[in-house]
């Protein structure tokens, strides 16, 4: 892939290793504590992205000290090939180290070239750079405009408590069930393939008009979600209603566990729900919705997490705050278009 930054004097970049999961969730969590006025990372969530399944179609850097060895991380870049001409990006850096600024544009650089080196590898000739940055992170965002990119959406990152015991019903008339499986005899299950394929083709078609669409093959789309350490495939469902006379699949969605919070609870987060334009109106997001906080209650957790779009065209947030949601924090993508020469 693409050489190494060029850092500052007494700092020193290496691919990720097994060996600093414990570093790099340390990072995070002093980073959000500074953004979002919380810190703490889950462990297990970065341990699937840097070194287990999710690490399998990024490319990661973690930057230290070169004279010391005192376990400490300053800096992570991640670009994430995430689909045909579409590079996701992180990148987090401790502020409170002297060369803070000229790390973050050595990094943006080394994730440059990454990000050709992937859209090459696909033979394209150009890739969409896209990065998540907290709303409140003016100093990223300083960095990243001097880089070229543009802010482009903001997201509203929302949580709703969930009651021991609370049972919500949904809308008259649309049927919600799991994504079914079959057993491969040796005590193991995997969902129907006729089923996630399904959920695929109704999140393509519910998102066409969205930001940021884009073409998106089954198996990118299965494999990615998969990364997540708090994938479950008995969180995926499926809602039907009647139209013209037959079963439509009207809506999915895929939710995934999220880790204990301070209280040592788990909670669900809703990873999408899409709703076919066909059926739009008919309540099957509401039904959807109602469906994973009622799983979630069964299960014992205590919240349900999710983003959406600030400017929707469907309206989301609305409908997200009637049912309970409410805004924890804001997120903002930040995008730029590469170029091959």
């Amino acid at each position: 892939m693409s050489e190494l930054p060029q850092l500052p004097p007494g700092l020193t970049a290496h691919h990720l290793r097994a060996t600093d999961v414990e570093a790099l969730a340390d990072l995070l969590g002093r980073i959000r504590e500074r953004t979002r006025g919380h810190g703490g990372a889950d462990v297990d969530s970065v341990r699937s992205t840097a070194v287990g399944i999710g690490s399998w179609t990024r490319h990661q850097l973690l930057v230290r000290r070169a004279d010391l060895d005192d376990g400490v991380a300053l800096a992570w870049a991640s670009a994430h090939d995430r689909a045909a001409g579409r590079t996701d990006l992180v990148l987090h850096v401790d502020r409170s180290q002297r060369d803070a600024e000229a790390v973050a544009i050595a990094l943006l650089d080394w994730l440059d070239a990454t990000a050709a080196a992937i859209a090459q590898s696909r033979d394209l000739s150009e890739t969409l750079l896209e990065i998540l940055v907290d709303a409140g992170d003016e100093e990223m965002q300083g960095w990243l405009a001097r880089h070229g990119h543009h802010r482009a959406r903001r997201w509203l990152n929302m949580s709703r408590p969930v009651a021991p015991g609370e049972q919500l019903r949904g809308r008259e008339g649309v049927a919600v069930r799991r994504v079914r499986t079959h057993d491969l005899g040796d005590g193991t299950t995997m969902p129907v393939a006729e089923d996630l394929q399904a959920v695929h083709r109704v999140l393509e078609r519910s998102f066409a008009d969205h930001f940021n669409s884009y073409r998106e093959s089954f198996g990118e789309f299965v494999q990615r979600l998969r990364e997540d350490s708090g994938h479950r495939w008995d969180h995926w469902w499926l809602a039907t209603v009647q139209h013209e006379g037959h079963d439509l699949v009207a809506g999915a969605l895929v939710s995934t566990v999220s880790p204990a919070d301070a209280s040592g609870v788990e909670g669900s987060y809703v990873s999408y729900i899409g709703v076919d334009r066909l059926a739009r109106g008919r309540g099957v997001a509401k039904a959807l919705l109602a469906t994973v906080i009622n799983d979630a209650s069964e299960r014992g957790r205590n919240r349900v997490g999710l983003e959406v779009d600030a400017d929707s065209p469907t309206g989301a947030d609305g409908l997200y705050r009637s049912l309970g949601w409410e805004t924890s924090y804001v997120t903002e993508s930040w995008q730029k278009r590469l170029t091959l020469s």
